[in-house]
């Protein structure tokens, strides 16, 4: 059976799924406030920011739900993407989603702290409240595939009905910017997932552009 898995999931998704596992099975049966303290993301000023945290965040999860629902997506829509860009570029795409989103999640935090007053207890707690997931990634993710199989169908699980990609990514990210702009579901870093979007569609418009004009120099 693992066997049939391997074959059918390529290498990344294979291997970020596995360290995506095993990074949450480490926190589980060590010390979660060590390693919630050195790889999640916290703003910079914090006592506890470190420079590696941008990458390193995206591999830790808050609980079970939260690592299911994202490798699933990862699972799900990572399959197709990696066999269609390849392994190495495919890599590069998703951590690039991931470092992205990570920026624009501190540069979020920056513009709160700025509205704070410098020393409070919210401002303190804030400066120690980290960022984990690999959200922001797999919003790239879900960006990729709603741009490369705009006219696919996707199905939904909450509501179960059947839905184009393009429509699905077009409504998701509409309702990431409510909820970042209005200030609800405040423990979602709802910028972040569309910082990763973003970051993917920098990347994707680079890349048709590059290989347009390669294209024609040929």
């Amino acid at each position: 059976m693992s066997y049939r898995i391997q074959q059918s999931t390529p290498p990344v998704v294979m291997n970020l799924l596995i360290a995506n596992v095993v990074a949450y099975v480490a926190v589980m049966l060590l010390s979660k406030a060590f390693i919630y303290e050195y790889f999640s993301l916290f703003p910079v000023g914090s006592p506890f920011f470190h420079w590696w945290q941008p990458l390193t965040y995206m591999f830790l999860h808050g609980g079970f739900s939260h690592l299911f629902f994202n490798m699933f997506a990862l699972w799900m829509f990572g399959r197709d993407l990696e066999r269609e860009m390849g392994s190495r570029r495919f890599l590069i795409y998703y951590l690039v989603c991931g470092v992205g989103a990570a920026l624009v999640q501190l540069g979020m935090a920056q513009i709160d702290l700025a509205r704070m007053v410098e020393y409070s207890p919210s401002y303190w707690d804030y400066l120690c409240t980290p960022t984990v997931g690999a959200s922001g990634a797999i919003f790239g993710l879900l960006l990729a595939f709603g741009m490369l199989h705009p006219n696919a169908v996707i199905m939904l699980i909450f509501p179960p009905i059947p839905m184009k990609a393009k429509w699905f990514v077009i409504i998701y990210g509409a309702i990431e910017l409510f909820f970042g702009v209005s200030g609800r579901m405040d423990s979602v870093a709802h910028f972040a997932h569309l910082g990763g979007m973003f970051w993917g569609w920098l990347l994707l418009l680079w890349w048709r552009r590059r290989e347009r004009r390669n294209y024609m120099e040929y």
